[in-house]
């Protein structure tokens, strides 16, 4: 499918976001007032057209917003020179405002297609903004009251209190010019810049009228060029496409021995190279991928999706190899979570101790059916997100915020495979002292702090009270 660039409104193309409307009450058919834009600050502002005969609009609440807005029902008045038009010339609330902001600082990243004739277009944004309801009448009510209050106050004060003023005369040099340069850096001066920049008003084209499919035409390319790019080989087009940089840390491969290390990023495999790979890689990548699989989810991928000729015998004789049978489901085995020399992204932890802290929640959920977060960190003394990551390679939280397996226990596979079931018994009986010795060194450690002080609060209630300073005068004689 050919691409092409079209540059013609990439200073002045704009996507409207509505976060307050869904996909059916939309403002296609909206009839729009009034339309003004801030060219410099990129906002936009359209007052939507209200219908005030609808038997949904209540007239007397739309009268009382207007009157509350102007102060006075401004119906068939003209404003006096010099002042604020009046928000809404009918005396009742007519149209709904719609400010922008910006939802997306750096929009280089997004662009606008348009396919057609077996072509794509593509138009550069210059801004994302998202339209929200602006509530500008409770402001002016608030404005207003305020100023016949402090009117009403000044009315009522007949006495005058002198009061004595000091007036300072700033001098206009240097410094205070590096000054006002200084405010129009911060932040309340770029707010004060674009609160500055007045309103233009603007021509709002509904679509499909004449105008609007005119500027719609100008998101097409008017020229065809060749692409180059297309006939380069696949490493210049990617080198073209993504250039050297040389300030960006290269990933490391992997070694040798297949043992990656501390930057790499685990590989991904899409079906074409799960063909190609022998069985037990297959094995080793789904269970990696998934997490947890029943026997069936294992027969049913590869023979729907890699070998529809696979042995189950053979499956079966190789997934000890690199899974562990857990109630009746095959988890991956810690190694294939985390290779070797690898860290974990949050603290840096190596695999070693992830995969001793993963051990042990394989083990404990062998021997019941959930576990705490605190209860793994105290045990395997990993940071939080470390532990986050080891329990969700195997477990999710439910609502009880308790950690339980990812799938249910497969009693069937249990029954028709006892050998299985209990071979795997065998390891954890071989490896339960080492895991029932953490959580003794985490008791152990408990009791040790809870007896320290208990042994100081007692310590210090048995110790004599200190000598009188001033000794009664009956004890002397």
């Amino acid at each position: 499918i050919p691409v092409f660039l079209s540059k013609n409104l990439q200073d002045s193309l704009y996507l409207f976001q509505y976060p307050t409307k869904t996909e059916l009450p939309n403002h296609d058919g909206a009839v729009v007032v009034n339309c003004c834009v801030k060219p410099f600050a990129q906002e936009v502002k359209v007052d939507f057209g209200l219908d005030i005969e609808s038997t949904h609009f209540d007239r007397f609440k739309g009268e009382q917003f207007a009157v509350a807005a102007d102060g006075k029902n401004t119906y068939g008045t003209a404003p006096p020179k010099g002042q604020e038009r009046p928000t809404y010339k009918r005396g009742i609330m007519d149209k709904q405002a719609f400010v922008s902001s910006r939802s997306i600082t750096d929009v280089g990243k997004y662009i606008v297609g348009i396919y057609t004739d077996r072509e794509v277009h593509l138009s550069p944004l210059t801004s994302i903004v998202q339209l929200r309801p602006a509530l500008s009448h409770f402001d002016k009510e608030d404005k207003r009251k305020k100023a016949e209050q402090k009117a009403q106050a000044e009315d009522t004060d007949d006495d005058e209190v002198l009061q004595q003023v000091t007036v300072k005369f700033a001098r206009g040099n240097a410094k205070n010019s590096s000054g006002k340069e200084q405010r129009a850096g911060t932040y309340d001066g770029f707010v004060q810049r674009i609160a500055d920049e007045p309103w233009c008003e603007a021509y709002w084209h509904a679509r499909g009228t004449p105008t609007a499919e005119l500027e719609r035409q100008k998101l097409f390319a008017t020229s065809h060029q060749g692409n180059q790019a297309l006939s380069l080989g696949p490493s210049d087009y990617l080198r073209r496409l993504l250039p050297y940089d040389e300030h960006v840390q290269p990933v490391d491969t992997a070694t040798a021995d297949g043992a990656s290390t501390a930057a790499q990023v685990l590989p991904v495999y899409n079906k074409a190279m799960l063909r190609t790979m022998p069985l037990l890689d297959q094995l080793r990548v789904l269970l990696r991928d998934a997490r947890m699989l029943s026997f069936a989810d294992v027969i049913e991928i590869l023979t729907e999706h890699v070998d529809p000729h696979v042995s189950s015998e053979k499956v079966l004789a190789l997934l000890p190899h690199v899974g562990i049978l857990l109630h009746g489901n095959w988890v991956p085995r810690s190694e294939v979570v985390f290779p070797e020399r690898m860290l974990s992204h949050a603290n840096g932890v190596p695999a070693e101790q992830m995969i001793r802290a993963r051990d042990y929640i394989l083990f404990r959920f062998s021997r019941t059916a959930g576990l705490f977060r605190a209860q793994v960190m105290a045990a395997t003394q990993l940071p939080p997100a470390e532990t986050l990551d080891v329990l969700r390679t195997v477990a999710r939280v439910n609502n009880a915020k308790r950690w339980e397996l990812l799938l249910p226990p497969d009693k069937e596979f249990e029954q028709k495979h006892p050998e299985l079931v209990q071979r795997q018994e065998y390891h954890w009986l071989a490896s339960e002292q080492h895991y029932n010795e953490m959580d003794w060194a985490r008791e152990t450690k408990r009791v040790r702090k809870r007896s320290t002080r208990k042994s100081e609060s007692q310590s210090t209630s048995m110790q004599p009270p200190p000598p009188a300073l001033n000794p009664p005068a009956a004890a002397e004689a």
